[in-house]
């Protein structure tokens, strides 16, 4: 059968650019790698990725840098990486703020999460977790609720910002509960929880890290974590979906993105190589000390986790009227 010429011509388009991506893989990576991250040194998105990074040097035989663009709620990291050229040689640790939720938030972005981002895998999992000041009468999430039903407005609960995932947890539990809490926002994780702890608000959804060890302590009263599933971190604390509130599921996370057309034999090569650091035994002990989970999806997993997530938030802030600081 002799195909049209013009027809010849796409095939033969098409078949260079498979050989010539086969051929990519093959010899990536020969150099460096950037991975860009939307925080500063000692955040979780930077513990993340050092760890990843190191892991991805030593089985790949080329440096992965970590480069640290922090502000404008990780979204400078998130352009970055969509303007960077894409060869694999640039790659974003994505996380929940950035990537799904300040496209909720802010009008004009200089990028489109799901048109200029490409997925490559789920890294972690990062639940909060609903604590409460131990001086408040109540031991169990029932008894939270029942309480702030008979003082509307009396609790106050605390996060890292407008707009932050402590911030959307509360305002979802609200409108799961049929409650009223006023929100206190704070200039991160670490000032709110201080605020809790100094009895200035009564409850905060905070990052599991920030938490944890005062949980352990007795300087704080965990009620509950906030994911779907129980965290391995805390395995005997209920999740809120147990505890009456069918539904609730918000966790934070962080993710690795590459540019849109980045060729996918590269996004293989990467996810392949990610994953299998994800499964080493030394990875999993460390990130669950910070009450993080390893997850190493697929990139179609990962895609399609992340238009849900995309979704979810957007209907959260049109229903909640969240607007950014």
């Amino acid at each position: 059968m002799r195909f049209p010429s013009a027809t010849r011509r796409v095939y033969g388009f098409a078949l260079v650019w498979m050989l010539c991506g086969a051929a990519l893989a093959a010899d990536y990576p020969d150099r460096s790698i950037r991975l860009i991250v939307p925080a500063a040194p000692g955040g979780g998105a930077d513990f993340v990725a050092r760890i990843v990074g190191a892991k991805l040097t030593e089985s790949m035989g080329q440096t992965v840098v970590v480069d640290n663009r922090a502000g404008a709620s990780g979204t400078i990291a998130a352009e970055s990486t969509a303007k960077a050229a894409a060869d694999g040689y640039t790659l974003f640790m994505g996380q929940s703020t950035s990537v799904v939720i300040a496209p909720q938030l802010y009008a004009r972005l200089g990028y489109d999460t799901l048109r200029d981002l490409t997925p490559v895998t789920l890294v972690a999992r990062v639940p909060n977790v609903l604590v409460v000041h131990p001086g408040l009468a109540a031991s169990s999430v029932a008894e939270l609720i029942a309480l702030a039903k008979a003082r509307p407005g009396f609790l106050n609960f605390g996060s890292a910002g407008n707009g932050a995932p402590s911030h959307l947890a509360g305002e979802m539990f609200k409108t799961a509960a049929g409650v009223t809490m006023v929100h206190v926002p704070y200039k991160g994780a670490g000032l709110a929880v201080n605020a809790l702890l100094a009895g200035e608000i009564q409850v905060m959804f905070a990052p599991s890290v920030s938490v944890l060890p005062q949980v352990k302590a007795g300087r704080l009263r965990a009620l509950a974590v906030t994911s779907a599933v129980r965290s391995p971190a805390v395995p005997d604390l209920p999740t809120l979906w147990e505890s009456g509130l069918p539904g609730y599921d918000i966790s934070s996370w962080f993710g690795v993105f590459a540019p849109a057309q980045t060729p996918g034999s590269v996004i293989d090569k990467l996810y392949r190589e990610t994953a299998r650091v994800l499964q080493s035994p030394d990875v999993k002990e460390r990130f669950s000390r910070e009450g993080a989970e390893p997850v190493a999806s697929s990139p179609a997993e990962f895609g399609a986790y992340v238009r849900s997530e995309f979704a979810k938030y957007a209907r959260l802030v049109k229903d909640t009227g969240i607007k950014p600081d």
